[in-house]
């Protein structure tokens, strides 16, 4: 019985983020799409809700913490999880984004690909490889 591909869903708007992420998960079974910027994102998730967004936090359009308030405020979407990816590496930032926001994990760029996927597995609750 072949397992289902998890759909994951990269808020970028670096398309080169979005290329690394779906190269490095893409040879691990995962279907990355990719939206350039917040409210591409916000559009994605209500149209296709993925099996887990990762999203960065600084981009121009609508930041990150916007996108990830109005997908935990909509029931139909509040229930994905959501790895938030970021250059913004502070530890307060990842104590407010892991403690005070609740998401899912925090992943700080640059990162490595080993870094990344196990988060994913870890979240996606799949065994880590």
């Amino acid at each position: 019985m072949k397992d289902e591909v998890k759909n994951i869903l990269c808020i970028e708007d670096e398309p080169e983020m979005i290329e690394l992420v779906r190269l490095i998960l893409g040879r691990h079974g995962f279907n990355v799409q990719g939206a350039n910027g917040g409210k591409e994102g916000l559009e994605k998730v209500k149209k296709n809700p993925p099996s887990l967004i990762l999203l960065d936090l600084m981009m121009p359009d609508v930041d990150g913490w916007e996108v990830y308030q109005q997908i935990k405020a909509d029931e139909k979407t509040n229930h994905i999880p959501v790895i938030i990816v970021t250059a913004k590496a502070q530890n307060i930032d990842k104590v407010l984004g892991l403690h005070v926001a609740k998401v899912d994990d925090y992943i700080s760029k640059p990162f490595s690909p080993q870094a990344l996927l196990e988060s994913v597995q870890k979240v996606l609750g799949l065994p880590i490889s």
